[in-house]
């Protein structure tokens, strides 16, 4: 069971409303593991259990924000698609195993400040505490719905901060437009025209650079196939957070089951030798209200 003084300390924080910061938090975690782990009980304490949501991508707060990879997820145009191929089974070798191919840039995936910028940082050598972060998502699904090349604007921003704010020190930025709704639909998640040009929401070039320029941001991400609108020819958004040696995240699901202001998003980056990015596991945990 949880230590009484880890218990006595939480409540403590939570009767005088100051909260409990992530240092002592983890600190807290930390100690409850280790009664947990030499009692052999599990870490919820009191006879309470876990309750998993309906939609299994949430559970106890706990949002899945990674699409799995397989043969039919939209990808970039001529792009090959992820493929895996199994070369060990249980019938010959007593195990299972495949070996698997797929473009970097595939699925739920980061971006590197390499991807645009000859010589900048890959992925492997991006600062570790960046990948766990304060998450501001902001929503311009209901102009998005109406316009497939809405864009995450300056105004969106200073709309957001009007309600919860000023974005916090070391954020990651999300853009929800309600894309996600399309994923299980290749061609329409990309949305390309009778001139091949992709129609899908990004963030524009301008909030980007308010980004880098007016706040601390670690990186951002969007629920598209790319940080920029579909319909961008220079890739400004791109450019600007790379070249901060910000990262960029693209391909999120269920940002519509993370809380706007409060929550934490962990990114499990891609680290393989000279990663001008990769595919990404991405959780976020909700506030506990």
């Amino acid at each position: 069971m949880c230590s009484p003084k880890v218990m006595d300390y939480v409540r403590q924080q939570l009767a005088t409303g100051q909260g409990i910061s992530r240092r002592s938090f983890l600190s807290a975690a930390a100690v409850t593991t280790a009664a947990a782990g030499l009692t052999g009980t599990s870490l919820f304490a009191q006879g309470a259990t876990p309750v998993a949501s309906p939609d299994a991508s949430v559970v106890s707060g706990i949002v899945d924000l990674t699409y799995t990879m397989t043969p039919d997820i939209p990808v970039w145009p001529g792009n090959e698609p992820f493929q895996a191929e199994p070369v060990k089974t249980f019938a010959n070798d007593g195990f299972y195993a495949q070996k698997v191919s797929f473009w970097e840039h595939t699925g739920t995936h980061l971006d590197a400040p390499a991807h645009f910028h000859d010589g900048a940082d890959t992925a492997e050598l991006l600062p570790v505490e960046n990948f766990v972060a304060p998450v501001a998502v902001i929503d311009i699904s209901s102009r998005a719905a109406e316009d497939p090349d809405a864009a995450l604007m300056v105004d969106d921003i200073m709309a957001w901060e009007a309600q919860y704010g000023e974005l916090p020190s070391g954020v990651f930025v999300a853009m929800y437009s309600g894309w996600g709704a399309r994923f299980e639909d290749a061609e329409a998640f990309v949305n390309l025209d009778a001139d091949g040009v992709q129609h899908y929401p990004g963030m524009h070039p301008d909030a980007a650079a308010f980004l880098v320029e007016q706040r601390s941001i670690v990186g951002i991400g969007v629920d598209t196939l790319s940080q920029d609108p579909g319909n961008s020819t220079d890739f400004g958004t791109h450019i600007t957070i790379l070249g901060a040696a910000k990262y960029g995240v693209e391909g999120l699901a269920n940002l519509d089951k993370v809380a706007p202001a409060g929550a934490t998003v962990f990114i499990g980056a891609p680290k393989h030798q000279n990663a001008s990015g990769g595919p990404a596991r991405i959780i976020a945990t909700n506030p506990v209200r």
